[in-house]
């Protein structure tokens, strides 16, 4: 049975959908915010993610980018929000699908039926342990030496995605793409820049990096 995790700040429709997703072979838990959502797709084994985009301590399309910083997990999202620019944030974010309310039992079924289908057998982890840090890719977070690094946003993004392609060199294009957008894609400096940035907060020796190293002239890759 899939396990679905409902995230859902009213009570009552959390408890509605759970009652009903168990009625039809479905086992589901439910949390009522984004910090615990979060927390719970991380040490939950959960195959479906059902998501409230308005809830009280953050906006969902936050939860999707932070479970998207580590796991292909469908999301799909039941929202009050109608426009077109917030089904195509939430896509746009990482969305599998997006579903308005009000909607019906029989839709959401399908919805889920549907995302099941998509889904490909998962053996991810929200944490990858090095020999000199741990990343957590869940709580966007770098421990060393028993200390927090502090890292900026720019270097926690291009960190991720080399994380996330483990083993697999990354192009200087797709990071500058994915990072900074397609109109940077050629600024390979700022990528050397920040690359770095990332070993001298990393690395036990920058100048002969273990984990960040660079492919030269093609990209870079990451080695736990």
């Amino acid at each position: 049975m899939n396990l679905v995790l409902i995230v859902e700040d009213e009570a009552q429709i959390a408890r509605a959908m759970q009652i009903n997703l168990h009625a039809h072979g479905y086992r589901a838990i439910s949390v009522g915010n984004g910090t615990d959502a979060l927390k719970a797709a991380a040490q939950q084994p959960v195959d479906i993610v059902v998501l409230d985009l308005g809830l009280p301590d953050m906006d969902g399309v936050d939860v999707i980018r932070g479970i998207r910083g580590w796991s292909t997990m469908p999301i799909i999202v039941l929202s009050a929000r109608h426009g077109s620019e917030d089904k195509v944030e939430a896509l746009d974010a990482g969305a599998d699908d997006y579903v308005t309310k009000p909607f019906g039992l029989d839709e959401l079924l399908a919805r889920l039926r549907a995302a099941s289908r998509r889904a490909t057998p998962r053996h991810e982890v929200p944490t990858v342990q090095t020999a000199d840090f741990l990343v957590d890719l869940a709580g966007k977070k770098i421990t060393k030496d028993g200390s927090e690094v502090r890292l900026t946003p720019t270097e926690w993004n291009i960190l991720e995605l080399l994380v996330r392609n483990a083993g697999r060199l990354v192009s200087q294009q797709q990071i500058l793409t994915q990072v900074w957008g397609q109109a940077y894609a050629k600024e390979t400096q700022y990528l050397r820049v920040y690359i770095a940035q990332l070993r001298r907060k990393l690395e036990r020796d920058p100048a002969r990096p273990r984990h960040l190293h660079t492919e030269a002239g093609m990209g870079y890759r990451f080695d736990p």
